[in-house]
Protein backbone atom coordinates (compact mmCIF):
# COMPACT_ATOMS: atom_id res chain seq x y z
CA UNK A 1 0.00 0.00 0.00
CA UNK A 2 1.62 3.60 -0.75
CA UNK A 3 0.46 6.76 0.29
CA UNK A 4 0.59 9.96 -1.65
CA UNK A 5 0.15 13.65 -1.70
CA UNK A 6 -1.68 15.93 -4.35
CA UNK A 7 -0.82 19.34 -4.51
CA UNK A 8 -1.28 22.45 -7.09
CA UNK A 9 2.24 23.45 -8.33
CA UNK A 10 3.24 27.08 -6.97
CA UNK A 11 6.06 29.29 -8.28
CA UNK A 12 9.24 28.36 -6.50
CA UNK A 13 7.66 26.30 -3.91
CA UNK A 14 7.87 22.95 -5.69
CA UNK A 15 11.11 21.81 -4.92
CA UNK A 16 10.41 22.79 -1.14
CA UNK A 17 7.09 20.98 -1.12
CA UNK A 18 8.70 17.78 -2.51
CA UNK A 19 11.59 17.38 -0.23
CA UNK A 20 9.02 17.66 2.56
CA UNK A 21 6.51 15.08 1.23
CA UNK A 22 10.04 12.65 0.93
CA UNK A 23 11.48 13.90 4.23
CA UNK A 24 7.79 12.75 5.73
CA UNK A 25 8.06 9.81 4.04
CA UNK A 26 5.50 9.21 1.73
CA UNK A 27 5.66 7.39 -1.57
CA UNK A 28 4.66 10.17 -4.45
CA UNK A 29 3.95 13.73 -4.92
CA UNK A 30 1.92 14.36 -7.81
CA UNK A 31 0.40 17.67 -8.84
CA UNK A 32 -2.87 18.34 -10.75
CA UNK A 33 -2.99 20.39 -14.68
CA UNK A 34 -5.07 22.90 -14.28
CA UNK A 35 -2.73 25.32 -16.82
CA UNK A 36 -4.55 28.68 -16.20
CA UNK A 37 -4.57 28.81 -12.06
CA UNK A 38 -1.41 27.35 -11.21
CA UNK A 39 2.41 27.03 -13.28
CA UNK A 40 2.74 24.80 -16.16
CA UNK A 41 2.99 21.16 -14.36
CA UNK A 42 5.50 20.05 -16.16
CA UNK A 43 7.81 22.43 -15.37
CA UNK A 44 7.00 22.18 -12.06
CA UNK A 45 7.91 18.35 -12.46
CA UNK A 46 10.84 19.07 -13.54
CA UNK A 47 11.80 20.72 -10.33
CA UNK A 48 10.46 17.96 -7.87
CA UNK A 49 12.43 15.34 -9.59
CA UNK A 50 15.67 17.20 -9.68
CA UNK A 51 14.65 18.34 -5.56
CA UNK A 52 14.16 14.32 -4.76
CA UNK A 53 15.55 11.00 -4.81
CA UNK A 54 13.43 8.42 -3.90
CA UNK A 55 9.58 9.00 -4.28
CA UNK A 56 7.40 9.12 -7.64
CA UNK A 57 6.30 12.16 -9.42
CA UNK A 58 3.46 12.88 -11.81
CA UNK A 59 0.79 15.23 -13.13
CA UNK A 60 -3.06 13.51 -11.49
CA UNK A 61 -3.24 14.12 -14.24
CA UNK A 62 -1.94 15.76 -17.80
CA UNK A 63 -5.10 16.48 -19.39
CA UNK A 64 -4.86 15.13 -23.02
CA UNK A 65 -6.12 17.78 -25.02
CA UNK A 66 -3.20 20.50 -23.67
CA UNK A 67 -0.65 19.30 -25.37
CA UNK A 68 0.62 16.65 -28.83
CA UNK A 69 0.63 13.11 -27.90
CA UNK A 70 4.30 12.70 -28.72
CA UNK A 71 5.62 15.88 -27.14
CA UNK A 72 3.80 14.29 -23.97
CA UNK A 73 5.75 11.61 -24.23
CA UNK A 74 8.80 13.20 -24.66
CA UNK A 75 8.13 15.29 -21.68
CA UNK A 76 7.69 12.59 -19.65
CA UNK A 77 10.70 10.60 -20.57
CA UNK A 78 13.17 13.77 -19.72
CA UNK A 79 11.02 14.24 -16.14
CA UNK A 80 11.89 10.62 -15.68
CA UNK A 81 15.88 10.81 -16.46
CA UNK A 82 16.20 13.95 -14.30
CA UNK A 83 14.48 11.84 -11.56
CA UNK A 84 16.29 8.95 -12.22
CA UNK A 85 13.26 6.69 -13.13
CA UNK A 86 10.60 7.83 -11.13
CA UNK A 87 8.22 9.18 -13.13
CA UNK A 88 4.52 8.01 -13.64
CA UNK A 89 2.64 9.68 -16.63
CA UNK A 90 -1.28 10.41 -15.66
CA UNK A 91 -3.16 11.21 -17.95
CA UNK A 92 -6.87 12.15 -18.60
CA UNK A 93 -9.91 13.43 -20.95
CA UNK A 94 -10.28 16.64 -19.27
CA UNK A 95 -12.79 18.38 -18.33
CA UNK A 96 -11.97 21.58 -16.95
CA UNK A 97 -13.75 24.21 -19.21
CA UNK A 98 -12.19 27.30 -18.22
CA UNK A 99 -9.17 25.85 -18.87
CA UNK A 100 -10.49 25.48 -22.93
CA UNK A 101 -11.37 28.46 -23.08
CA UNK A 102 -8.11 30.12 -21.70
CA UNK A 103 -6.29 28.82 -24.16
CA UNK A 104 -8.28 28.32 -26.95
CA UNK A 105 -8.74 24.62 -27.42
CA UNK A 106 -12.03 23.09 -28.46
CA UNK A 107 -13.33 21.81 -25.08
CA UNK A 108 -15.75 19.62 -27.33
CA UNK A 109 -18.04 16.88 -25.79
CA UNK A 110 -16.78 14.29 -23.35
CA UNK A 111 -17.44 11.80 -26.01
CA UNK A 112 -15.17 14.13 -28.58
CA UNK A 113 -12.19 14.31 -25.67
CA UNK A 114 -12.46 10.34 -24.66
CA UNK A 115 -12.20 9.65 -28.51
CA UNK A 116 -9.14 11.61 -28.57
CA UNK A 117 -7.39 10.28 -25.67
CA UNK A 118 -8.40 7.01 -26.85
CA UNK A 119 -6.53 8.07 -30.35
CA UNK A 120 -3.60 9.74 -28.14
CA UNK A 121 -3.27 6.21 -25.49
CA UNK A 122 -1.19 3.45 -28.33
CA UNK A 123 0.78 7.24 -29.59
CA UNK A 124 2.14 7.81 -26.23
CA UNK A 125 3.09 4.36 -25.90
CA UNK A 126 4.38 4.30 -29.72
CA UNK A 127 6.74 7.56 -29.04
CA UNK A 128 8.09 5.66 -25.61
CA UNK A 129 9.24 3.12 -27.32
CA UNK A 130 11.35 4.77 -30.00
CA UNK A 131 12.42 7.40 -28.05
CA UNK A 132 16.37 7.42 -27.74
CA UNK A 133 17.50 7.17 -24.88
CA UNK A 134 14.37 5.34 -23.71
CA UNK A 135 12.94 6.49 -20.10
CA UNK A 136 14.72 5.16 -17.45
CA UNK A 137 12.48 2.26 -16.44
CA UNK A 138 9.22 1.45 -18.84
CA UNK A 139 7.27 4.38 -18.08
CA UNK A 140 4.14 3.73 -16.04
CA UNK A 141 0.98 4.90 -17.78
CA UNK A 142 -1.68 6.22 -14.93
CA UNK A 143 -5.60 6.83 -16.29
CA UNK A 144 -7.75 9.15 -13.98
CA UNK A 145 -11.32 8.71 -14.68
CA UNK A 146 -14.35 6.48 -13.92
CA UNK A 147 -16.40 6.23 -16.37
CA UNK A 148 -17.86 2.21 -17.04
CA UNK A 149 -18.84 2.45 -20.76
CA UNK A 150 -15.42 4.33 -22.78
CA UNK A 151 -12.74 5.18 -19.49
CA UNK A 152 -12.29 2.13 -17.79
CA UNK A 153 -12.42 0.16 -20.79
CA UNK A 154 -9.28 2.36 -21.70
CA UNK A 155 -7.80 1.18 -18.49
CA UNK A 156 -8.11 -2.09 -19.00
CA UNK A 157 -6.47 -1.57 -22.32
CA UNK A 158 -3.83 0.88 -21.62
CA UNK A 159 -3.01 1.75 -17.87
CA UNK A 160 -0.56 0.73 -15.27
CA UNK A 161 -2.51 2.96 -12.90
CA UNK A 162 -5.64 3.31 -12.56
CA UNK A 163 -7.13 6.39 -10.17
CA UNK A 164 -10.93 6.67 -9.44
CA UNK A 165 -11.16 10.19 -8.31
CA UNK A 166 -12.27 11.61 -5.31
CA UNK A 167 -15.07 9.36 -3.68
CA UNK A 168 -17.51 10.15 -1.29
CA UNK A 169 -18.02 6.55 0.26
CA UNK A 170 -16.98 2.92 -0.75
CA UNK A 171 -20.21 2.23 -2.53
CA UNK A 172 -19.40 5.35 -5.04
CA UNK A 173 -16.99 2.93 -6.65
CA UNK A 174 -18.15 -0.77 -6.14
CA UNK A 175 -19.98 -0.52 -9.88
CA UNK A 176 -16.71 1.43 -11.20
CA UNK A 177 -14.69 -1.81 -10.00
CA UNK A 178 -17.03 -4.40 -11.47
CA UNK A 179 -17.05 -2.34 -14.99
CA UNK A 180 -13.04 -2.79 -14.62
CA UNK A 181 -13.25 -6.46 -13.55
CA UNK A 182 -15.53 -6.55 -16.54
CA UNK A 183 -13.47 -4.78 -19.61
CA UNK A 184 -10.06 -6.44 -18.10
CA UNK A 185 -12.21 -9.92 -18.53
CA UNK A 186 -12.73 -8.83 -22.01
CA UNK A 187 -9.51 -7.78 -22.97
CA UNK A 188 -7.93 -10.62 -21.48
CA UNK A 189 -5.98 -8.66 -18.55
CA UNK A 190 -5.60 -9.65 -14.95
CA UNK A 191 -6.62 -6.73 -12.62
CA UNK A 192 -4.23 -7.32 -10.49
CA UNK A 193 -1.53 -5.99 -12.99
CA UNK A 194 -2.93 -2.63 -12.49
CA UNK A 195 -2.61 -0.36 -9.11
CA UNK A 196 -5.87 1.27 -8.52
CA UNK A 197 -5.95 4.53 -6.58
CA UNK A 198 -7.85 7.03 -5.25
CA UNK A 199 -7.75 10.19 -3.64
CA UNK A 200 -8.90 11.39 -0.09
CA UNK A 201 -10.04 15.45 0.93
CA UNK A 202 -8.14 16.77 4.00
CA UNK A 203 -11.34 17.10 5.94
CA UNK A 204 -12.29 13.37 5.34
CA UNK A 205 -8.95 11.91 6.38
CA UNK A 206 -10.31 10.89 9.66
CA UNK A 207 -13.37 9.33 8.69
CA UNK A 208 -11.97 7.71 5.74
CA UNK A 209 -9.06 5.86 8.46
CA UNK A 210 -11.97 5.26 10.99
CA UNK A 211 -14.60 4.20 8.45
CA UNK A 212 -13.46 3.16 4.96
CA UNK A 213 -10.11 2.48 4.77
CA UNK A 214 -10.46 -1.17 5.22
CA UNK A 215 -13.50 -1.77 2.63
CA UNK A 216 -11.05 0.26 0.07
CA UNK A 217 -8.26 -2.76 0.79
CA UNK A 218 -10.56 -5.39 0.72
CA UNK A 219 -11.95 -3.70 -2.38
CA UNK A 220 -8.45 -3.60 -4.13
CA UNK A 221 -7.14 0.18 -3.54
CA UNK A 222 -3.55 0.40 -2.79
CA UNK A 223 -2.94 3.77 -3.67
CA UNK A 224 -3.89 6.46 -1.88
CA UNK A 225 -3.24 10.30 -2.39
CA UNK A 226 -4.21 12.81 0.35
CA UNK A 227 -5.43 16.13 -1.81
CA UNK A 228 -4.08 19.04 -0.48
CA UNK A 229 -4.17 22.94 -1.70
CA UNK A 230 -4.09 26.25 -0.20
CA UNK A 231 -1.16 28.36 0.20
CA UNK A 232 -0.06 26.55 3.64
CA UNK A 233 0.95 23.20 2.13
CA UNK A 234 0.57 21.77 5.60
CA UNK A 235 1.11 18.18 4.47
CA UNK A 236 2.22 17.10 8.00
CA UNK A 237 -1.54 17.00 8.47
CA UNK A 238 -1.17 13.56 6.71
CA UNK A 239 1.49 12.09 9.03
CA UNK A 240 -1.07 9.67 10.82
CA UNK A 241 -1.47 8.09 7.73
CA UNK A 242 2.26 7.42 7.57
CA UNK A 243 1.91 5.19 10.86
CA UNK A 244 -1.29 3.48 9.51
CA UNK A 245 -0.13 2.55 5.91
CA UNK A 246 3.24 1.01 8.16
CA UNK A 247 0.80 -1.12 10.30
CA UNK A 248 -0.37 -2.20 6.90
CA UNK A 249 2.21 -3.36 5.44
CA UNK A 250 4.10 -4.67 7.75
CA UNK A 251 0.91 -6.68 8.77
CA UNK A 252 0.74 -8.02 5.24
CA UNK A 253 4.40 -8.73 4.89
CA UNK A 254 4.46 -10.97 7.90
CA UNK A 255 1.24 -12.41 6.57
CA UNK A 256 3.21 -13.30 3.35
CA UNK A 257 6.00 -14.51 4.90
CA UNK A 258 4.11 -17.17 7.27
CA UNK A 259 2.31 -18.22 4.46
CA UNK A 260 5.54 -18.70 2.49
CA UNK A 261 6.79 -21.04 5.68
CA UNK A 262 3.45 -23.15 5.85
CA UNK A 263 3.68 -27.02 4.86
Amino acid sequence: MKLGILMFPSPGGSAGVARLVETLGFDSLVFADTQCLTPEVWSQLMLAAGSTERIEIGPLVSCNSYRNAHLLADMARTVDHVSAGRTILGIGAGWFRRDYEEYGYDFGTVGSRLTALEQALPEIRRRLDVLDPPPVRPLPLLIAGAGERRTLRLVAEHADGWHAGFPDRPAELEPKVAALRRWCDEVGRDPATIEWGLGVEPEDLDRFLAEDADTYLEMGFTQFTLGFDGPAWDVKAGASWLSWRDARNDRRAASTALAATAP
